[in-house]
């Protein structure tokens, strides 16, 4: 598989050297939309998008535009994904989204699901999320930490909104810090005035990432439409 990476920082990087150890090629490394090729990016097969929140709709538009499949990992333009998310299917593109590719965090939301339906019959316990990033991190808070959130809310009638350190009896409140080369660090706290429940998932490198990624991308050849990390790991619960 030839590999157009689109942002290549650390992450970038990361997911270079898990592609290669896999058996792939590197087409093409940008670090902004202006350096990429239009002819090295019609000879991959595939782009991978790590890159910054004001560049990620205008990098997977040169992708369709060159009908190349592309997997994006670059949170924080909500704004521009229905667009996106239409065209792929007008045009019969293929778009992978994640707000995290790890398939650690992405059980950790199934699990974070769950006990928000279980915990919708005891409204005593009051819902809050921790996370923390690296400095380098733009948006706050992290899609993942929204994306849990989002979770909360649908599989609790209790919870109708989340608010960034705000606290109320529907709301969830939302806490981000932005420390040092943090990878990633997400909790998730029930609290009650007698006890309280929380979750913490703590990615140790940006390994987890970058294979997730890698694993996208293999899925997503040769499939038309939008897809997530639901897609690629088959949930039961």
């Amino acid at each position: 598989m030839k590999i157009a990476l689109l942002g290549y920082g650390k992450m970038g990087k990361t997911i270079e050297q898990i592609a290669l150890d896999r058996g792939h090629e590197v087409t093409l490394r940008a670090n902004n939309t202006e350096s990429i090729d239009p002819v090295l990016l019609k000879n991959s097969d595939i782009a991978i998008e790590f890159s910054h929140p004001e560049s990620a709709a205008k990098n997977v538009n040169l992708c369709f535009d060159c009908r190349i499949p592309v997997v994006v990992g670059t949170t924080g333009w909500p704004e521009e994904m229905i667009h996106i998310k239409n065209r792929c299917l007008d045009e019969g593109q293929s778009f992978f989204y994640a707000s995290n590719f790890s398939i650690g965090v992405n059980i950790f939301n199934e699990i974070n699901n769950h006990l928000s339906r279980l915990i919708e019959h005891y409204p005593q316990y009051k819902a809050s999320i921790e996370e923390t990033h690296h400095i380098h991190k733009v948006d706050k808070p992290s899609g993942t930490a929204i994306k849990l959130a989002e979770g909360m809310i649908e599989n609790n009638q209790n919870l109708n909104e989340w608010k960034l350190d705000e606290e109320g009896d529907d709301i969830i409140k939302i806490h981000s810090e932005r420390i040092d080369d943090v990878p990633g660090t997400h909790k998730i706290k029930f609290e009650s005035d007698i006890d309280s429940i929380t979750l913490i998932h703590e990615a140790k490198s940006r390994l987890g990432f970058g294979f997730g990624a890698v694993l996208a991308a293999e899925f997503l050849i040769g499939k038309i439409g939008n897809y997530s990390m639901n897609d690629l790991i088959k949930f039961n619960i």
